[in-house]
């Protein structure tokens, strides 16, 4: 079954929302039908990408409208319960990260996609900015040799503007739930997603150990990946970074080594490099409009087709790390509370 241009229906417009909406659009992969979003300022701006769509009040009203694909870009706990309910109905799902704030949450998503035969994305988008690409290329075609030890960091000298981001509750989390998804992500995607092991995690909140109930703006963890590397995390909001951004993935290898680096503190701007010895080379660098590259490719595959795709099952060993790492990091600071 093919889709000649998917109907899309799109419930949350914040700014993630709208800009994965323009893209899929500004590339022609499918339509927009609809929109909702509690703010009638961000739907009315939703609609002038696409003026032909409706806009409606509610997700029930919007799978009512029978879309051949959903996407939700809405607060980070109400993923689970909005996905389910437009796979329940047969509806394929590109959702925003993460997808659920629990391992048991992304397993009931992936088992529903999986029962109800539904292409399922999330938007992991760094994979798809042209630096990491090239470094993904260098790991994967063992050009690296064997890749021993891997540094990410990804820290934001901002917090989030929404005030939703702050209350555990609705967010699931803080720095870990936010940015250092996608460095778990990147760990497990490059690596073939072996079994990961957390050995140690630290979750502080405004310069102290994070409580339970708190979400951490600054972290750090240690993960072992079975017959790979060993991996270091690194992620924070507000950090005092000296420029807007801190973006970095270092790969160790015995034949050599390779970087993704952030450009002059963007947030968007990436150089890819290769090293040897105490030579380098700049595999990419420069403007590269990757952020709604991972929206396109999934409306794409939607039009070719809308079955199940295996590699969903892959969300869940993501989330059993992040969920992993703030077991080991929260049980840390509750000993020093102690």
């Amino acid at each position: 079954m093919t889709l000649a241009k998917p109907r899309l229906a799109f419930l949350g417009t914040g700014w993630i929302g709208r800009s994965r909406m323009e893209a899929i659009l500004a590339a022609e992969a499918a339509e927009a039908i609809a929109v909702c979003d509690p703010s009638e300022e961000a739907a009315r701006l939703a609609l002038a990408f696409a003026p032909e769509a409706v806009q409606v009040p509610s997700l029930e009203g919007l799978l009512e409208l029978a879309p051949d694909g959903l996407v939700i870009a809405t607060p980070s706990a109400q993923h689970a319960a909005e996905a389910l309910a437009a796979l329940a109905v047969g509806v394929p799902v590109f959702c925003q990260k993460p997808l659920g704030v629990s391992p048991g949450e992304v397993r009931r998503v992936v088992g529903a996609a999986r029962r109800a035969n539904c292409l399922l994305g999330v938007d992991f988008s760094y994979r798809h900015a042209a630096a990491f690409a090239e470094v993904a290329a260098l790991v994967r075609s063992g050009e690296l040799g064997a890749v021993h030890a891997v540094d990410l960091t990804f820290h934001n000298a901002y917090g989030p503007d929404k005030p939703w981001f702050y209350d555990r509750a609705l967010s699931g989390g803080g720095c870990v739930m936010d940015l250092g998804v996608h460095l778990v992500d990147l760990a497990l995607s490059l690596s073939g997603y072996p079994e990961a092991e957390v050995t140690a995690a630290s979750l502080f909140a405004q310069g102290r150990p994070a409580k339970p109930d708190e979400v951490e703006d600054f972290a750090l963890a240690t993960l072992n990946l079975a017959g790979g590397p060993t991996v270091r995390l690194a992620c924070s909001w507000r950090a005092n970074a000296g420029q807007d951004a801190v973006i970095a993935a270092e790969f160790h290898g015995s034949k050599g080594g390779a970087a993704v680096r952030n450009v002059g503190g963007s947030f968007y701007d990436f150089e890819a490099l290769r090293f040897t010895g105490t030579t380098r080379e700049v595999l990419t660098i420069g403007p590269d409009n990757w952020g709604g590259r991972a929206a396109v490719d999934w409306a794409r595959r939607l039009a070719a087709s809308p079955e199940f795709d295996e590699a969903a099952e892959h969300f869940i060993a993501t989330a059993e790390v992040i969920e992993a790492i703030y077991a080991v990091g929260l049980g840390a600071a509750m000993e020093v509370a102690a």
